[in-house]
């Protein structure tokens, strides 16, 4: 069987996105085997993850992701990219209502910028002088002085080992506060087990964090990929109308033997 795919990057996050709505020919299957192959960047197309765009009663679209390990969790560069090739294919008209693994979601297109609207947060736990907090998935923020020269890799991978995320793995967002409200943020993803150009919700997590030391919305964040922005508001106990603005890309559309 041969499926039709299209790759997408999100301020260098990549995708394998693959359209099970409009074609009616061929329906790709949820296969973690297939995934983890498709996704290999030296015996396949390459990417961090996997987007299947499904049918879905009540909303617009249904995403469903996949990291490149074929586990799954919510990705705010990959939604973006999803409500993209949404409009792309007549799906939605540049305002999308879709549903993802933490719930549904509202996100619309503009000036050539995707604004996706994330569920509220509120808790931020601290865990000494880190802290801890899930924006869709779970994300460790560290804040440090010298973004450049941490080790990333090394340093992401004990964290992601540690209690007590041992069962079930953290993504790791090391965060360096700059001016004129704007950080910089680097991220060791859990599912793509390395460092990636950019992670959506670890960027939503950076943010409220900075905001924690004064930072006000909108955040302006600058990724080894790109550049993103955040806005929300701030009350009492709770994060809300948090909302992750940025581009998304497509790369080319292929098709690929499977």
């Amino acid at each position: 069987m041969t499926i039709p795919f299209y790759k997408y990057h999100g301020t260098g996050n990549d995708f394998i996105l693959v359209d099970n709505i409009t074609n009616p020919n061929v329906t790709c299957p949820h296969d973690s085997e297939l995934i983890k192959s498709l996704c290999h960047r030296k015996f396949g197309i390459g990417a961090d993850g996997f987007i299947f765009l499904e049918k879905s009663g009540s909303y617009d679209f249904e995403m469903i992701y996949y990291n490149s390990d074929a586990s799954q969790s919510l990705c705010g560069n990959g939604s973006r990219c999803a409500v993209h090739l949404a409009s792309y294919l007549g799906i939605i008209n540049n305002v999308a209502n879709f549903l993802a693994i933490d719930g549904p979601h509202q996100a619309r297109i503009q000036d050539n910028l995707v604004y996706l609207q994330l569920h509220d947060v509120s808790t931020i736990q601290m865990m000494g002088n880190d802290y801890f907090l899930n924006t869709g998935s779970p994300h460790y923020v560290r804040l440090v002085q010298n973004l450049a020269e941490t080790d990333i890799i090394a340093l992401g991978k004990a964290i992601n080992a540690s209690q007590p995320f041992q069962n079930t793995g953290t993504n790791v967002n090391f965060v360096q506060l700059e001016a004129n409200n704007q950080i910089s943020v680097r991220t060791y993803e859990r599912g793509v087990n390395d460092e990636t150009l950019s992670c959506g919700t670890g960027v939503v997590a950076a943010t409220l964090v900075a905001s924690q030391k004064g930072y006000i919305s909108p955040l302006y964040v600058v990724t080894k990929g790109g550049e993103l922005q955040v806005s929300f508001c701030k009350g009492d106990t709770v994060y809300n109308n948090i909302c992750l603005v940025g581009p998304a890309t497509q790369v080319f559309q292929g098709k690929i033997a499977i």
